[in-house]
Order: structure tokens, then C-alpha cells, then sequence
């Protein structure tokens, strides 16, 4: 059975009854964390363990991305300049119709290793554009075949309805489709993979879709994860319904929900109801302010996504950044408006923007006993970062320095399951330079495809 033994490091475990351990031990075995501890003695097993200096190291739980349409990795950077109104118009009923198969599995594949190359070892990835089986197959393949634990939260294509056919807010969540993953691919619950909905929720769909909709999620015991805001909602009302329906609660999660009236903001926390913020493309193409600041008023704690590829970088310590500068920014405001003065500290310690992307997006995933944190038991999910380089030293407080400091260039490792994925500032994985290129043809392709559309138009 493989163990591995990361000796004399910084530890971040993110585990209260732990803390942070200024030269500690992580031992891992069979997949799991044994144990974290300042000092671990290997005895008569010693000759069957790898160890592993972290001295000048780092090492905190692996990352959780809340939220991210990978499908659009080919699009890098393409609409960076879009508008939320222009997104849907170029995108949704433009560039996704011209996809194939294989133009999303590369998209996934190469999205998800590059979110292990950033830290990330869960992937939340809200798959909204698979209008065939073969969409899905191949969106779940890439996943798979890129080692990174991920949630697929399977959703639907919204283009523009052709004559005769009915609009997107019209159609129920396929439930052929969602069992015939749960008897397939995603069959295993506690997987590498599993199943998620990613629904249409009350904003974008009729009151009738939405309740079958949160039933659907409801019997088949999945997470229900939709938008929330971006324009007028389909349904007036529709959320009073669904509470009356006694629809919403634990398992129900809300993506932006930067309109939501305050009243009902607070019967969704009263209820149990996630909520993942999307910092930077929130505020670049309108949604409006991210609601962090809401919610710790609230006593509850934001989970934190990337959301498109095709218009900002995909690396979460970034969006963490963003959503805590953002917040103590508006705090700031807040307090001169009312006092004249900035507060006399501030408003969220660092250590608050490191739990949006470990242990809450564990929580938010329902698998907060399995990872999130670096405790014992639970599965060796981890990230080392290199304390010594040029940008981190020195290190006077590692919190800060993995929170304000940190990126891409400073993750040394990364191990998903006990597994390493990383090793030495390298990314694990075959053919990078092949997959590069087929992504960058697939990019190159969907975008000749369109303009070919709009010139024959």
C-alpha cells in the first residue's frame, strides 16, 4: 500500500482541533491522511515510505472551485470584453451551438488539468452545454481521464428556439439523461467523479420546470445548483413557491444571487442553502457586487468559482483575492459613510478567504467528512507550495503569505487521493503539448464556424 511522508513543514490543516503546525508531518496512506502531527516516527515501516522534505514548504488542503464552465477552456479569453447580455447572445445561442463532442471533451480535459496545475483538486464543473449524450459522454470522459476529483453538475444548452420548438425555460431537466449517468459513468457516489444537477432554476425557467426540476434533484438525492440573476426572472414568485413546496434547503445552491432581495436571501440561510460567488466575472460583465459580505453578516460563508475561462484566468487563489479585497473595500466604504472613518481593523482576516476554497466548498459539496481539510481519516487531497521562492519570502504569517501572496509559480505539488498529480513544479500528465494543440484548433475552429454563421446570416 503506497505511504508518503511529508516531514518538517508549514502545516495549514484548516482543521480546528488541529490548527496550523509551524514544522509538522502529514502522513498519507491507501489514499487517506493517517495523521498530521508536529513529529511522526516511522519505525519498521520506514523502508516502505516515500519521504518527502517540506522544509521551506507549505502545505495546505487541496483547493475546491465551486464553479466553472470548462466546457469554454478553448475560448480563453475570447470574451473578456462581453457584457452579461452579450454572453448570452454570443455564446449561449452563439458559439455553444457549434460545438461537438470532441470540442467539449478536450475543453474538460484540458481545463481540469490546468485547475491541478493551479492548486485546485476539486472541480465543481457546470457542464451547460451538452444538447446530445455524446456532449455528456465526452464532457465526463475528460474528467476522468484528467485525475482531478470533480463534481459534473450536468445542465442543458440554451440556444435560441428554432420555429415550433419551445424555449429552454420550457423544458424539464432530462431525467432519462441524469439516470442514465447514475447507472453509468457516475454510478459511484463517493467516486472521483459524481453527479450533480445544474438546473435552470425559478430565474431562467417556468414555475412548472423549476418544481419538477427541484424534485427531480430531490428523489434522486442530487445537489440542485442554478443561476440566480442576469436580467429579469422567467418566474415571478417562483422562489415563495418552491419554499412553500418545502423544495429548498440543504442541497439546493445558488450561484451569484447578486439581486436577491434581503428578505429572501435571509430564508434561504434560514433554510440551509449554499451559495457560490464568482468574484471577478461578476463584477466584469454586470451581475453586480458579490454577495460575501451579505452572507458573513449572516453568520454563513461564501464558496468561491472561477466561472469562464473564455474571460478571465483560471486560478482561484485570484478569485479569493478579488472576493476578499472586493468585500473589505465595500466594508471600508461602509464604515466612512457612517463614522468618517476606515474601521479600526479589518473587516475579514486572510484565514476567511482560505476556507471559501477548502472546507466550505467541501461543505457546499455535501463531502465536507471526506475533504476540505487536512484531517485524518479523510482523503489526501493537498497542495505544497514552495515557501523559499522569491515572492513568498519571507514568511511571517503562511496564511497570509498562501492568501495574498501565492500563485501558479509557487505550487510545488499537488497529490489528488494520495496520488501525485504534480511533483516538482511539473505537471503530472501525458501529451501536454498534443492536448495544447488540439484545444487550440478546437478554439480556432468553433470561432471560424461562427463567423462563417454570421457572414451567411
Amino acid at each position: 500500500m503506497r505511504r508518503t511522508l511529508i516531514k518538517s513543514a508549514t502545516v495549514i490543516s484548516m482543521d480546528d482541533a488541529i490548527g496550523d503546525l509551524s514544522s509538522g508531518d502529514v502522513l498519507v496512506e491507501g489514499g487517506r491522511i493517517v495523521d498530521v502531527r508536529p513529529s511522526i516516527e516511522l519505525g519498521s515501516r520506514a523502508a516502505e515510505t516515500e519521504i518527502v522534505d517540506g522544509a521551506g514548504r507549505i502545505v495546505i488542503p487541496g483547493l475546491i472551485n465551486a464553479h466553472m464552465h470548462t466546457w469554454q477552456t478553448g475560448l480563453r479569453g475570447y470574451a473578456a470584453n462581453w457584457t452579461l447580455l452579450e454572453y448570452f447572445r454570443r455564446m449561449h445561442a452563439g458559439l455553444a451551438t457549434v460545438f461537438r463532442p470532441e470540442d467539449i471533451h478536450i475543453a474538460t480535459l484540458v481545463g481540469a488539468l490546468n485547475q491541478i496545475n493551479h492548486g485546485v483538486t476539486t472541480l465543481v464543473d457546470w457542464c451547460h452545454n451538452n444538447p446530445t449524450p455524446d456532449h455528456t459522454d465526452a464532457a465526463v470522459r475528460g474528467l476522468i481521464e484528467s485525475g482531478i476529483r470533480a463534481a459534473f453538475f450536468h445542465g442543458s444548452p440554451k440556444p435560441e428556439p428554432k420555429p415550433g420548438e419551445p424555449h429552454f425555460s420550457e423544458i424539464p431537466h432530462p431525467r432519462r439523461e441524469v439516470e442514465r449517468l447514475l447507472a453509468g459513468p457516475l454510478a459511484d457516489r463517493d467516486g472521483l467523479v459524481t453527479l450533480g444537477l445544474a438546473i435552470l432554476g425559478p430565474h431562467y425557467s417556468t414555475l412548472d420546470v423549476a418544481m419538477h426540476d427541484f424534485r427531480l434533484a430531490r428523489e434522486l438525492e442530487l445537489i440542485a445548483s442554478m443561476h440566480q440573476g442576469g436580467g429579469p426572472a422567467k418566474t415571478l414568485g417562483g422562489w415563495d413557491k418552491l419554499i412553500e413546496a418545502g423544495l429548498v434547503g440543504a442541497g439546493v445552491n445558488i450561484v451569484h444571487g447578486n439581486d436577491l432581495p434581503d428578505e429572501l436571501l435571509d430564508r434561504m440561510v434560514d433554510l440551509g442553502v449554499s451559495f457560490s460567488v464568482t468574484p471577478e466575472n461578476e463584477m466584469i460583465q454586470g451581475h453586480g457586487f458579490p454577495i460575501t459580505g451579505r452572507l458573513l453578516k449572516r453568520g454563513v460563508r461564501p464558496t468561491i468559482g472561477i466561472d469562464l475561462e473564455s474571460v478571465l484566468a483560471g486560478d482561484l487563489f485570484s478569485a479569493a483575492r478579488v472576493a476578499l479585497s472586493m468585500q473589505r473595500a465595500l466594508d471600508n466604504a461602509e464604515s466612512r459613510q457612517a463614522s468618517g472613518m476606515i474601521p479600526v481593523t479589518t473587516t475579514i482576516p486572510v484565514r476567511e478567504a482560505l476556507r471559501w476554497i477548502t472546507t466550505e466548498g467541501a461543505r457546499m459539496l455535501g463531502r465536507e467528512r471526506q475533504i476540505g481539510s487536512l484531517t485524518p481519516g479523510k482523503l489526501a487531497d493537498l497542495v505544497i507550495i514552495n515557501a523559499s521562492d522569491l515572492n513568498l519570502v519571507p514568511v511571517h504569517d503562511p496564511v497570509a503569505t498562501v492568501v495574498m501572496q501565492a500563485g501558479l509559480a509557487n505550487i510545488e505539488a499537488v497529490m489528488i487521493g494520495g496520488a501525485w498529480k504534480k511533483r516538482n513544479g511539473r505537471l503530472l500528465a501525458e501529451g501536454l503539448e498534443t492536448k495544447k494543440e488540439l484545444l487550440a484548433q478546437s478554439g480556432r475552429r468553433l470561432v471560424q464556424d461562427i463567423e462563417r454563421q454570421g457572414r451567411a446570416a
